[in-house]
C-alpha cells in the first residue's frame, strides 16, 4: 500500500481530525506544518514573484506530506479496524448479486505467462465478496466505468473534465532544503 504514490501533497487535515482525532498520538506522518506560500508567475525567461497568494492557496494548519507515507499509515489503521487490504494486485471484474447489487470484485488470474499460458505459479482469482465494496480507481477507471453505465450514474450530471499535472521527485540537500516552504507557479 502506498507504493505508487510517489508524489508529495499539501493535505488539510480536517477529515483525519474527524476520522482518527488521535491521530497526532497515534503517529500519523505529517510531521511537516505548512509555514509560508510563495506564489511564482513564471515567463519564458523569468520567474517573477507575487507579493501575495491567492487565497485557496494559503495553508496554515496544513501539512506537507508523503502521500506514500499517509497511505501506508492509514491502511494500518483500516487493518486494526478489521478491514481487509488486498495490495499487489487489481480488481478485473465487478460481481454482482441476484437483486444486481455490487457484491464484490474479483481480481485476475495471476501466473500467467508472457505467452498467454499458465505457469507453474498460476493461481486463479478468486471472488472477493463484501457488504460494502470502495471503487478508488482514480478519475477513470475501468471497474468504475462499468458502473457508470450499468447504474447510469452520469444522468444528471455535469461532464467530467479533466486536468493534466506533473510532479517531479527531488532529493535536496539538506542545508538548501525549507521544511514548511509551498512555492505555487502558474504560466509558463
Amino acid at each position: 500500500v502506498g507504493a505508487h504514490l510517489l508524489s508529495g501533497a499539501v493535505f488539510e487535515p480536517h477529515a483525519l481530525d474527524e476520522l482518527i482525532p488521535d491521530w497526532k498520538e497515534k503517529g500519523a506522518p505529517l510531521t511537516t506544518p505548512a509555514r509560508e506560500d510563495r506564489f511564482l508567475f513564471l515567463t519564458e525567461t523569468k520567474a517573477l514573484k507575487s507579493p501575495f497568494a491567492p487565497p485557496q492557496m494559503h495553508n496554515p494548519g496544513n501539512y506537507i506530506i508523503s502521500l506514500g507515507n499517509l497511505a501506508r499509515w492509514m491502511a494500518g489503521q483500516a487493518e486494526e479496524l478489521g478491514v481487509e487490504i488486498y495490495p499487489g494486485f487489481a480488481a478485473a471484474e465487478v460481481l454482482y448479486d441476484d437483486t444486481g447489487a455490487v457484491k464484490g470484485v474479483a481480481p485476475g488470474d495471476m501466473g500467467i505467462g508472457k505467452d498467454g499460458e499458465k505457469t507453474a505459479n498460476y493461481p486463479p482469482g478468486m471472488e472477493l465478496h463484501a457488504r460494502q465494496t470502495i471503487f478508488a480507481e482514480g478519475c477513470r477507471g475501468s471497474l468504475t466505468k462499468t458502473l457508470f453505465e450499468r447504474f447510469d450514474l452520469r444522468r444528471d450530471a455535469d461532464p467530467q473534465t479533466y486536468g493534466i499535472g506533473i510532479k517531479e521527485l527531488w532529493e535536496v540537500a539538506p542545508e538548501k532544503s525549507q521544511p514548511g516552504l509551498i512555492v505555487h507557479t502558474i504560466g509558463w
